[in-house]
């Protein structure tokens, strides 16, 4: 009985099991049917609902677009609010500095150097007082910052320490980056001029495409409670015409002082030369004279003071010679028959020119000069406004330098910017391009100087204590060529020092003079390590 009641319970919980999966299922069915359907429009709208979609948007635009026109309107309202609160502060900064002015007026705003209130007044202020536009007055020749110059590759700098060199690549990354940023900021001014620019030559710029193989020069100093003044000037290959672009930091970003054109193709030179014997080296600076000014410059007078008659013959034959050879005949030469006076002769040469201003370049015999050196010396000399004072490059005795050769090279190859070859003679000032109108209003040389050197000093001095320009850097085309000094025993205390100064300075090296005064101590040394190597040998 039990076993027959099992199958009979089994098929009754399979029949519980259908009916309530049939159940479920009903269930299911009905609220399928029961659901209302949905309204797609609200789901998507813009898509199943066009008129809901479409207009919701193009409402949307508007509304955010007169949004942006109110935001518009406010800061419109906000710059000109500004604007006003800018003028009227700059005309109560201009009010206080015109009372600060008045005699007698004195109190919190009598500091001369007190910032405005205006950020690029300020700015602006900086470059007045950096001798961007017109010289400031100083008291010596002491007080004047010198430029340093470079080129693309080379820095050509007068502070070396003892690791530095007078010529070198900027090495340093923060010289580097900073040269580049300058010729990259002069190139997108040119490239992209703005309608100021050339407003002083009255030429409006035209849009051009110079590169930085157009860079022909540059000049920079840096002056510690003003900024970083940079001189650049850009060039196309055989073209007399360059472009200037000022540049000035003020301890801040770049700012554009002008962008103006330079033409230098109608600007003749005097070179004007006082000489008293010294016929060879004179031959060798006529040889130079033919290479630079006449076989490529073209735009050059020279100007021969002769004193004396010992050699005044061989003098004047030398340059006859040159203007048969040459068809040259743009030169003078003035006899004087006098003691020798470097000043006196400058002067005569300076006052013997009738044909209106011209620029100078008051020049030494010994001195060795390069056509880029021309050009420099027209890019940095204005009338009645720049002076140009280069620092030369002062060649060692070639005795010394090249020693351990049996000849010294040709003077061509001595020309470099090496320590042990030269050195930058930032103590004389003979050497100046300056236009004739500033050498006469200024006064010219003191005349009361005989012999050698101070007069030079005394005419650089006039320039510092006037208003224009002095620009002093050292220039890459311009040597001293060495030769034996003599100091004369008629000259003064002040001037012999000088003169015993330069001779000591001109003859060699540090360390060349090192190797001459210790020469006995290593020929000592040479032979003891000789005796030595032998003696081993032997053994």
């Amino acid at each position: 009985m039990p076993r027959r009641g099992l199958p009979l319970q089994g098929r009754v919980r399979w029949l519980f099991l259908g009916l309530f999966l049939l159940l479920v299922l009903l269930l299911f069915a009905y609220l399928l049917e029961c659901t209302p359907p949905a309204d797609v429009s609200l789901v998507l709208p813009g898509l199943a609902g066009e008129p809901y979609g479409k207009e919701y948007y193009q409402a949307l635009l508007q509304e955010q677009e007169e949004r942006h026109l109110n935001r518009a309107t406010s800061l419109k309202r906000q710059i000109a609010q500004l604007k006003q609160e800018l003028q009227e502060m700059s005309e109560k900064l201009k009010l206080l500095q015109d009372k600060k002015e008045l005699p007698g007026v004195q109190g919190l705003t009598e500091t001369k150097d007190q910032e405005p209130g205006d950020l690029l007044e300020y700015l602006h202020s900086q470059i007045d007082k950096a001798e961007v536009n017109t010289g400031a007055r100083l008291p010596s020749e002491y007080a004047l910052v010198p430029f340093e110059s470079f080129t693309s590759s080379k820095v050509y700098q007068l502070e070396m320490g003892l690791t530095r060199h007078p010529e070198e690549k900027p090495v340093r990354k923060d010289r580097r980056d900073e040269l580049v940023e300058v010729v990259e900021a002069a190139l997108d001014i040119i490239n992209n001029p703005d309608e100021e620019d050339g407003a002083e030559d009255d030429v409006p710029m035209q849009r051009q495409s110079y590169t930085e193989s157009h860079f022909a020069e540059g000049l920079y100093r840096t002056e510690r409670d003003k900024g970083s003044l940079y001189e650049l000037f850009f060039t196309r290959d055989d073209s007399n015409s360059f472009r200037h672009i000022t540049l000035f930091r003020p301890f801040g970003p770049l700012m554009k002082v002008r962008s103006t054109s330079v033409e230098t193709s109608g600007i003749i030179m005097n070179i004007i030369v006082p000489l008293a014997g010294r016929v060879e080296t004179f031959t060798q600076f006529l040889h130079n004279f033919r290479e630079v000014c006449i076989l490529q410059d073209r735009r050059v007078h020279l100007t021969v003071v002769y004193f004396g008659q010992e050699g005044l013959q061989e003098v004047k034959s030398s340059l006859e010679k040159m203007s048969r050879e040459e068809n040259f005949s743009n030169y003078t030469l003035i006899p004087v028959d006098e003691e020798f006076s470097r000043g006196r002769g400058l002067d005569i040469g300076a006052h013997a020119w009738k044909k209106g201003d011209v620029l100078m370049f008051f020049c030494d015999v010994d001195i060795h000069f390069t056509l880029e050196f021309l050009n420099t010396c027209r890019l940095h000399s204005a009338p009645n406004k720049k002076v140009f004072y280069p620092v030369v490059f002062s060649l060692y005795n070639p005795a010394i330098v090249y020693g351990n050769l049996e000849l010294a090279p040709p003077i061509e190859l001595q020309l470099i910017h090496k320590k042990d070859a030269g050195f930058w003679r930032d103590f004389g000032f003979g050497m100046t391009c300056q236009y004739r109108s500033d050498f006469l209003n200024i006064g010219g040389f003191d005349l009361e100087v005989k012999g050698w050197g101070v007069e030079d000093v005394h005419l650089y001095r006039k320039y510092l204590r006037s208003d224009l320009i002095v620009v002093r850097t050292p220039v890459s085309g311009l040597f001293h060529l060495w030769h034996e000094k003599q100091c004369a025993d008629a000259l003064t205390p002040e001037q012999y020092r000088m003169c015993i100064q330069s001779k000591a300075m001109n003859e060699a090296s540090h360390s060349h003079l090192g190797m001459l005064v210790f020469r006995e101590e290593i020929e000592t040394h040479l032979r003891k390590q000789a005796f030595k190597t032998q003696s081993k040998a032997e053994d």
